[in-house]
C-alpha cells in the first residue's frame, strides 16, 4: 500500500479524536483496542480528562508501551489543579466489565473489523447496551476506497475478518442506534484524490454516536445487566500529581515559602552591602520579633495589597531584629526561640538568625497566596511543618543564615525533584510510529 497520505492515515484518525475532546471535554475517555497506547499517550495532554482508560485483549502490546502514560518531570515540579488517573486493562470488547460503565467517551479506532461478525453483534451489546457512554467514535476501513491502492489485493490487513462498504457500515451503525437509542453522523478522514470523493468516500469510516437524551431504553441502566462484573484484568494505573491533593499542596507551598525566604534574605543582605557587622541586630527575643513586625507594617497593608508583587510597597520585608550586638558579643551563639509543627516551643543556640515575617511572603510571592488562599491558612500549614521555624507569635518564618540553602534543597526535594529525578526515564517517550498510510 502506497503512503499517500499526508499526515499519515493513523495520524488523522487520532487528530480527529484528539479535535472532538477539545470541542466537547469528556472527563472520563476509554480507548478500545488501544494497542501500544498511542492515541493515550496524546490524550492525556488534554487535562480536561480525569479519567483515561485503555483496554485491548493484547497484553503485551499494552506493557511494551504503558510506562510511556506516566507523569514525567514537569508533573511532579509544576503540578496544577487538574487531576488525571490512567489505567489500562488486558480483556475482550465482547466482555463485559463494570468498571467500564458511565464513560464520556468511547473511542474504537480500526478495531471491529478485527472482530468476527458474531463477535460484532456483541460488541455492539457490551458498547452500546451496557457500557452506554455519552459518545462513541467508530472507525473501520471503507472498502470501497481500496482500489485506489496500487497492488492491494483482498483486505488491508491480514488480521481483518471484513472491510464494510459505506452502505454496510451505515446499515450497521443506524441499527445499534434503533436498538440502543442512540444518534450517529457518518464522516471520515482521508480523502480521495480530486474528483474521486464522492464515489468512493473516504478512506477510513467514522460514525460519531450520540446517547440521546431521555431515550426509552433506560431499563438497561439498572436491568440485569448491571451486576458487578470484572473480567479484565488491569496491568497498569497511576494518579497524576495534584494540588487538590492536600499532601502535594502542602510540599509545594513549603517549597515556594523556602525559595521566597532565601530571595528576601539576600535581596535585603544586599542592600545592607557595606555596613558594619556590628550594626546588624539580632532577632532573639519574642519582643525583637514584634519590633521587627511593627517596623513592616509601615510598608505593607496586608488586607488591601494581597497580590501586590515586590516593589515598592515592600522595601525592607526582612529584617535582623532584636538586640544590638556589640563586637565583645559578635561571636557568642545566642538562643532562639520558635514554635514547631506541633505548636511546641523550641530553642536554638544561633549565631545569627533572619526573621522573614508571613506577610512579606504574601505580598510578595503571589504563588504563595494563591496556594494558601489565606493568611491565616499559609500560617497553620507552616505550623505543621517540621521544616518550618516560626516566631513566637508565629507571624515570621526564622531562618539561620549559614542553613537556609540546605533548607532550599531539601524544601526543592520535597516539591518532588526527588520523585520526578527517579521518573525522569520516562520523560521521553519515543513513539514507534507504524509505516502504514
Amino acid at each position: 500500500m502506497d503512503p499517500i497520505f499526508s499526515p499519515s492515515l493513523h495520524r488523522q484518525r487520532h487528530q480527529f479524536v484528539i479535535d472532538f475532546v477539545r470541542r466537547n471535554k469528556p472527563r472520563k475517555v476509554v480507548d478500545l483496542g488501544c494497542s501500544e497506547c498511542s492515541l493515550l499517550k496524546k490524550l492525556k495532554f488534554h487535562r480536561e480528562i480525569e479519567l483515561l482508560v485503555g483496554v485491548d485483549i493484547n497484553g503485551a502490546k499494552v506493557k511494551k508501551k504503558m510506562h510511556g502514560l506516566g507523569p514525567i518531570s514537569t508533573d511532579y515540579l509544576q503540578p496544577t489543579y487538574d487531576q488525571l488517573r490512567v489505567e489500562l486493562y488486558q480483556g475482550s470488547v465482547t466482555q463485559k466489565d463494570v468498571r467500564l460503565r458511565g464513560f464520556d467517551l468511547v473511542t474504537s479506532i480500526e478495531l471491529i473489523e478485527h472482530l468476527t461478525l458474531a463477535d460484532v453483534e456483541c460488541f455492539s451489546q457490551v458498547v452500546f447496551g451496557y457500557m452506554i457512554p455519552v459518545a462513541v467514535i467508530v472507525s473501520t476501513p471503507n472498502s470501497e476506497f481500496n482500489p485506489l491502492f496500487t497492488g492491494l489485493t483482498g483486505f488491508r490487513h491480514s488480521d481483518h475478518k471484513f472491510e464494510w462498504t459505506r452502505a454496510e457500515f451505515q446499515s450497521w451503525a443506524l441499527k445499534v442506534c434503533l436498538e440502543y437509542g442512540y444518534e450517529v453522523e457518518f464522516t471520515g478522514v482521508g480523502q480521495a484524490p480530486p474528483g474521486q470523493q464522492e464515489s468512493v468516500g473516504f478512506c477510513s469510516q467514522i460514525g460519531v454516536f450520540h446517547r440521546r437524551v431521555g431515550r426509552d431504553h433506560c431499563n438497561m441502566l439498572f436491568g440485569d445487566d448491571a451486576d458487578d462484573v470484572f473480567s479484565y484484568t488491569l496491568l497498569y494505573s497511576i494518579n497524576y500529581p495534584s494540588l487538590r491533593d492536600n499532601n502535594i499542596l502542602r510540599r509545594v507551598l513549603v517549597s515556594e515559602v523556602v525559595y521566597w525566604t532565601e530571595k528576601l534574605k539576600r535581596r535585603w543582605m544586599e542592600e545592607k552591602t557595606g555596613e558594619r557587622d556590628d550594626a546588624y541586630t539580632l532577632c532573639l527575643t519574642e519582643g525583637g520579633v514584634e519590633e521587627c513586625l511593627r517596623a513592616l507594617e509601615r510598608h505593607v497593608d496586608v488586607e488591601e495589597k494581597q497580590t501586590a508583587a515586590c516593589g515598592a510597597e515592600v522595601k525592607h520585608p526582612v529584617e535582623q531584629c532584636g538586640r544590638g550586638v556589640s563586637e565583645d558579643q559578635e561571636g557568642e551563639d545566642e538562643e532562639v526561640f520558635w514554635t514547631n509543627g506541633k505548636g511546641q516551643q523550641e530553642s536554638k543556640k544561633l549565631h545569627r538568625c533572619v526573621c522573614v515575617p508571613l506577610a512579606a511572603l504574601w505580598s510578595c510571592c503571589p504563588k504563595v497566596s494563591a496556594l494558601s488562599g489565606s493568611l491565616s491558612n499559609l500560617r497553620h500549614i507552616l505550623m505543621e511543618d517540621p521544616e518550618i521555624k516560626l516566631s513566637q507569635d508565629r507571624s515570621a518564618v526564622l531562618v539561620q543564615e549559614e542553613d537556609l540553602e540546605e533548607e532550599d534543597h531539601n524544601g526543592l526535594e520535597d516539591s518532588g525533584y526527588a520523585e520526578a529525578s527517579r521518573c525522569s526515564h520516562n520523560a521521553v517517550q519515543e513513539e514507534d510510529w507504524e509505516a502504514n498510510i
